[in-house]
């Protein structure tokens, strides 16, 4: 299921890293920024427990979450979210999967892949700024799948039709949240409008 994230300082932000001007520092700053303002929607359902706790005046009842969270940024441009989601969910793991895509076949070649072994019981949300074809989304979802995922998240600033279709097609049990959903993908693998390749805007290698 796709779910756009629509809100007025998000809508700012993304409007601003959309600009061809934006400086590096500035787009990792934004970037960060708008992480941070999706957390709220994107956990909004999570699971939880009841628990005790005891206030300075009495005895009360809390609640914890069920289930232990693991961040997984898809290298590199992934990073550039990671750090906002930590900020809200200090306690979560991060896992990290390294993908590349291919310009010739513009599918992903995995390269690196490390993630906690409590997977099976965790909530896991993996954060890439762009779902373009949506080859290296539907590559992490099977690989942390095969190691008994069950409860995936995708997290992303912008989509494309092109690609939510292929994710929910591929893994219909997977919930999509971003903060945009573009016109089309072009014939280079890039989403437009857009914002340029995410990775390169984030670290400076354009």
């Amino acid at each position: 299921m796709f779910h756009l994230i629509e809100h007025p300082v998000i809508a700012t932000r993304l409007t601003r890293l959309r600009d061809a001007r934006c400086s590096p520092g500035e787009f990792r700053q934004l970037a960060d920024q708008v992480a941070r303002l999706m957390v709220p929607a994107v956990t909004a359902d999570l699971e939880t427990d009841s628990t005790p706790v005891e206030t300075p005046l009495e005895k009360s009842d809390g609640r914890i979450l069920r289930h232990p969270i693991v961040l997984v940024p898809i290298l590199r441009a992934g990073l550039g979210l990671c750090e906002g989601f930590l900020s809200l969910l200090p306690e979560a793991r991060v896992a990290h999967i390294g993908l590349c895509r291919n310009e010739d076949t513009l599918e992903p070649d995995t390269y690196y892949y490390n993630a906690p072994l409590e997977l099976p019981e965790a909530e896991v949300l993996i954060l890439d700024p762009m779902l373009a074809t949506g080859g290296s989304a539907a590559e992490a979802i099977r690989r942390l799948k095969e190691q008994g995922s069950t409860r995936i998240r995708f997290v992303c600033l912008v989509a494309c039709p092109e690609g939510v279709t292929r994710l929910e097609g591929e893994h219909p049990n997977v919930p999509i949240y971003s903060a945009a959903l573009d016109r089309q993908l072009d014939d280079h693998g890039f989403i437009r409008p857009g914002l340029g390749d995410a990775g390169d805007r984030i670290f400076g290698t354009v």
